[in-house]
Formats: C-alpha cells, structure tokens, sequence
C-alpha cells in the first residue's frame, strides 16, 4: 500500500484526516499534517506521533524524521468535503485556468454540488469546477 492511502486509513482508525503529507527531497523527513472536528492540540500530535512511528517500522518504511502537525488556521482545502465542512468560512483560492480573465479569488464557501463549488465574492455566486483549482486555504480569523 502506498504511504498516503496508508496513512490515510490508519488515521481515519484513530480518528483523525491526513489532511497533507510532504516528504522530504530525500523522502528522509515526513511531515504530516492533520485534523479532527474539534481542532488538533499537542497531546494528538503526541499519541498519533507514537502510533506512526510505531506503523511505519513495522512497515519497513525508512525515515529519519516524523513531524506531525495541525494544517493551521489557513488550513488547506483538498477534498470536496473540506468545502461542504467550511461552508460559511472564507477563503483564498488560485485556479489553474482563468476565470473572467481572474485566477485568485477570495470568497465566502456557500456549497458543493458535482464537482462545482459556489463562492460568494462581493455579494455575487460564482460557480467553481473543483477540478480547476490550483491552491485553496481558508482565510484565518484573527
């Protein structure tokens, strides 16, 4: 099994997302980044920190360094469940092809329907395919 499919089922287990993995040029350090309802505090990054160190041995998977992480208040937005689950919130989005002449747009998520996402920017709906977009992050409230 592929490292991400295998982190993603073994966090779903303990009740977390994988909400991002990078690893390393040399693939020697592995920082994963994840979440839960309710937010991520030190002792969850503690406990899955033991469990993956523990997983990743047994699965002969070589690494020097395991980071985990919560994704932050701009935390990024994948899956087309992370928009259904901020809906309501703000965020900055970067398509890969313009829009009316735009590809960065800051919008108020409305909803998810087929693959095409409503943003609410400046009073106006705007759909979105999902498929179009580049980067998208929440806009933290400060």
């Amino acid at each position: 099994m592929e490292l991400q499919g295998l982190l993603e089922s073994t966090l779903a287990g303990l009740g977390y997302e994988l909400v991002e993995l990078e690893r390393s040029a040399r693939g020697k350090l592995l920082r994963v980044f994840i979440d839960k309802p309710d937010g991520i505090g030190v002792k969850d990054c503690v406990a899955v920190s033991g469990h993956l160190s523990r997983l990743l041995a047994v699965e002969g998977i070589d690494y020097d360094r395991l980071e985990i992480s919560s994704p932050g208040l701009d935390r990024p937005l994948r899956k087309a469940a992370d928009f259904v689950r901020f809906a309501g919130e703000t965020a900055k989005l970067k398509l890969r092809v313009a829009l009316q002449g735009q590809r960065n747009f800051v919008g108020i998520l409305r909803e998810v329907n087929d693959g095409i996402l409503k943003l609410e920017v400046d009073g106006k709906m705007l759909d979105l395919e999902l498929n179009n977009l580049e980067k998208a992050r929440l806009v933290p409230k400060l």
